[in-house]
C-alpha cells in the first residue's frame, strides 16, 4: 500500500479517540490487552527489541516525553519517541531523533500490520494499529530507547504490552474518572499497571498516601518526588525559567528551560530522574543543560504571536486549564483585555472547565464547538460562562473563534486558545493569514 492507501485503511478502523464517550477508572471491566498482545505476536513481538521508558499521568506526561527525548538526544542516544494526541498528522506520533516517521515508512509499517490482521480474532482499534506501527518501527529503525507515552490511564493502554526499564507516573489528576469516592485510589491503579517487576518507577505529583498502590506493583527501585528529586530553585526568565534540580545521584544548577509555567519546573525534575534511572547514575551537568535548552514543545503554552499576545494551549482538564490561566497571569501580566478561545472535547465538565480559566480573570470567553459530535456545545461552554458572569459569545468553531479574537484584540491585549489540542491547526491557519495581512 502507498501512503494514502495505508492511512484509509487505517481510519477504517474503530477509533476510541474520536468516540462520544469516554472511559473512566473504575469502569473498565472487561476491557484487556488480549487482542494487542496477539498482534505484537504475529508482529514478532517487537516492543521487547528495544528498552523502553514509559510514561504516564493525567497531566504532565506528553511534556515530560519530550524533555526525557530530548535529554537522551543530548546524551548521545537515538531514541525513538511515541506520543498522542498529533496537532496536524498522524506522522508526528512516531519519531526518531525528533523527526516525524516518513510516509513511505510510515506505509510500510502499516502495510505489515494489514497483512496479519485476517489472522486476528478481532480486529485492531485504530490507536492498536498506531502503537503497534510505533513498536515496529522503533525495533526496524533501529533506536537505542524508546520513549512510550501512554494513551489513556496505563493498565490496559495498547502501549502496555512493554515492559519498561523505567515507569513513570507524572500526576494523579481528575481527569478520565467520574469522580466517585475512591477515584483517585482507581486513577492511581490504573497508572500504576505500566510498572513491571524490572521497572523502576519515578512518580511525580502523587499524593503520598497514594504511594502504596505503586509499591504493591513490585519494582526493582522506586523514587519519589520530594523524597529523592525535587525542583530546588525557581526563577522566572526571559523566555523560560532558570532553575535548579535536586536529582536522585546530583545536583544541577543553571539549566534553562524554554517553557512557561511552575508545573513546567517539576515536570523538568520528572524528567531528569527518569533519565537518571535510566542510566543508573549521575548526568552531566552540561549534557542536562543543553538537552533542556533545546526542547520545543508545540501546543503546549506556545506562544504564537506578539502586539497582540497569542497563546496556544492545549490544556485539556480543570488542573491543566487553571495552569495555563495562572502561568499566562502570573509570568505575562497582561494590562490589556483579555480574551480566551474556549472548545471542549465531550465529556470534559464545562463548569469545572470554566471555573479553571476564570483564574485569568478575562475580559471574554469565545466559545466554539470542536468538529463533529465529539466537542461540547459552544451553547453549553456559553452557559457555563454565563453562571459565573463572566461575558461571552458562541463562535460556530475554532476558526471562526481564533478570527473573532484576532478581530477584537489590539496590540496589548492577550489571546489564549485553549482546551482541547483539536484547537491548534485551526489557530495556526488563522493566525498565519492575520500575519500575512498585517
Amino acid at each position: 500500500m502507498d501512503i494514502v492507501e495505508a492511512l484509509n485503511w487505517h481510519d477504517s478502523r474503530l477509533d476510541h479517540e474520536s468516540a462520544t464517550t469516554s472511559i473512566a477508572a473504575g469502569r473498565i471491566a472487561g476491557l484487556s490487552l488480549a487482542s494487542m498482545r496477539e498482534l505484537m505476536s504475529l508482529l514478532g513481538d517487537p516492543q521487547h527489541d528495544v528498552p523502553v521508558i514509559h510514561i504516564t499521568g493525567t497531566n504532565g506526561k506528553g511534556t515530560v516525553a519530550a524533555m526525557v527525548t530530548a535529554l537522551l538526544q543530548a546524551h548521545g542516544l537515538t531514541v525513538g519517541t511515541y506520543t498522542s494526541p498529533h496537532l496536524r498528522r498522524v506522522n508526528e506520533r512516531i519519531s526518531r531523533n525528533g523527526v516525524e516517521i516518513s510516509d513511505l515508512d510510515l506505509a510500510e509499517v502499516l502495510s505489515g500490520i494489514a497483512a496479519v490482521e485476517p489472522l486476528l480474532d478481532v480486529q485492531p482499534s485504530w490507536f492498536e494499529v498506531i502503537t503497534a506501527a510505533a513498536f515496529r518501527y522503533f525495533a526496524e529503525a533501529p533506536v537505542d530507547v524508546a520513549v512510550i507515552e501512554v494513551g489513556l490511564l496505563g493498565r490496559i493502554d495498547a502501549t502496555n504490552v512493554a515492559d519498561a526499564s523505567v515507569a513513570v507516573v507524572t500526576s494523579i489528576q481528575g481527569d478520565h474518572t467520574d469522580f466517585a469516592d475512591g477515584w483517585e485510589l482507581a486513577v492511581a491503579g490504573e497508572k500504576a499497571g505500566i510498572i513491571k517487576a524490572q521497572s523502576i518507577a519515578v512518580i511525580g505529583a502523587v499524593d503520598p498516601e497514594l504511594a502504596e498502590v505503586f509499591v504493591a506493583e513490585g519494582p526493582a527501585a522506586l523514587v519519589q518526588l520530594g523524597v529523592d528529586f525535587a525542583p530546588a530553585d525557581d526563577q522566572v526568565a526571559i523566555g523560560g525559567h532558570l532553575v535548579d534540580l535536586q536529582g536522585i545521584y546530583a545536583r544541577y544548577e543553571q539549566l534553562f528551560l524554554p517553557v512557561h509555567g511552575a508545573h513546567q519546573v517539576v515536570n523538568a525534575a520528572i524528567a531528569a530522574a527518569a533519565v537518571e534511572s535510566f542510566f543508573g547514575a549521575a548526568l552531566n551537568g552540561e549534557v542536562l543543560a543543553e538537552g533542556f535548552a533545546s526542547l520545543k514543545l508545540p501546543g503546549r503554552f506556545e506562544v504564537l504571536h506578539h502586539g497582540p499576545l497569542v497563546v496556544m494551549d492545549g490544556a485539556h482538564n480543570a488542573d491543566a486549564l487553571r495552569a495555563s490561566a495562572r502561568t499566562l497571569d502570573e509570568e505575562f501580566a497582561p494590562a490589556g483585555t483579555r480574551i480566551i478561545v474556549l472548545g471542549l472535547l465531550a465529556g470534559r465538565d464545562p463548569d469545572r472547565s470554566v471555573a479553571a480559566v476564570s483564574e485569568l480573570r478575562p475580559d471574554l470567553i469565545l466559545c466554539c464547538s470542536l468538529e463533529g459530535s465529539r466537542g461540547v456545545g459552544a451553547a453549553v461552554l456559553a452557559a457555563a460562562c454565563a453562571r459565573r458572569g463572566i461575558a461571552n459569545e458562541t463562535v460556530a468553531d475554532p476558526a471562526s473563534a481564533v478570527a473573532r479574537a484576532l478581530a477584537l484584540a489590539a496590540e496589548e491585549d492577550v489571546v489564549l486558545i485553549t482546551g482541547s489540542f483539536r484547537m491548534f491547526e485551526p489557530a495556526k491557519s488563522v493566525l498565519a493569514s492575520f500575519e500575512s495581512r498585517n
